[in-house]
Order: C-alpha cells, then structure tokens, then sequence
C-alpha cells in the first residue's frame, strides 16, 4: 500500500466535486473522499479535504468570472434589473460565499472520511489494544 501525497489525494477529491457538481453537496463528497484516501488521522483529513475545497473553487471562480464579463456590457432589459456595477457588488458578496460553502463541506467531508478510514479497518492486534 503506498502513502500517496496530500496534494494528490485533495486533487482527486476535487475532481470528484467537479464531477458531482450536479448535486448539492459535492464538497462534501469530494472531501470525504480526500480524506478517506488520506489514510490518516481524522485531523490530517479534515485538512486534505479543506485542500480539496480550495482547488475546486478554482473553476467555480473562472465560470463566475467569465459570466461576470460577458454579462456587464450589456444594458439592463428592465429599469430594476441589475446592471454591470451591481452585478459586480453582488459578485464579490457571493464568491466568498461560496468558497466558505464548498472549504467548509470538503473540511466536514475530510474529516469524516478520515474518522471513517481510522474505524473502518479489520481488527488486527494494531488497532485492538493488544500490545506485542
């Protein structure tokens, strides 16, 4: 069994929050499963899933920031419809927002998958207390 990087293993549960982003609670999937592969204490997995939140708000960021662009040329339709200034108030309240959203469900997520890891394994002398 190899012991694969941090790095690697947030990267993957990143992927895995891209690939889900379809449901609402990708983060923590993704970050369970950093945290499951970091085959780790709960803590270190807690730590590969908040890892893995912060790389997979990086396409989140660049989806935002694109339609940020290509929607602040144009005119407002309607007297009460946002225009490019408010629109880019109103996007830099939400992108910390929702970077906190999907850091924090990957930090839960990791943690979780690192508690599941540590209980999860068949008993053997080395997790049953009995000294050798």
């Amino acid at each position: 069994m190899t012991n694969r990087s941090t790095w690697i293993n947030a990267a993957i549960g990143a992927v895995t929050t891209i690939a889900l982003s379809f449901t609402g609670f990708s983060p923590l999937l993704g970050g369970g499963i950093a945290g499951y592969l970091q085959r780790e204490t709960p803590k270190r997995g807690a730590k590969a899933g908040a890892i893995s939140g912060a790389i997979a708000t990086i396409p989140l960021v660049l989806v935002m920031c694109i339609g940020l662009l290509l929607y602040a040329g144009i005119p407002a339709a309607s007297p009460g419809a946002p225009g490019g200034l408010e629109l880019a108030i109103i996007f830099l309240i939400m992108l910390p927002m929702l970077a906190l959203w999907f850091v924090g469900l990957s930090t839960a997520g990791g943690y979780l998958g690192g508690y599941l890891h540590t209980n999860s394994r068949p008993p053997t002398g080395d997790n049953l207390g009995v000294e050798r």
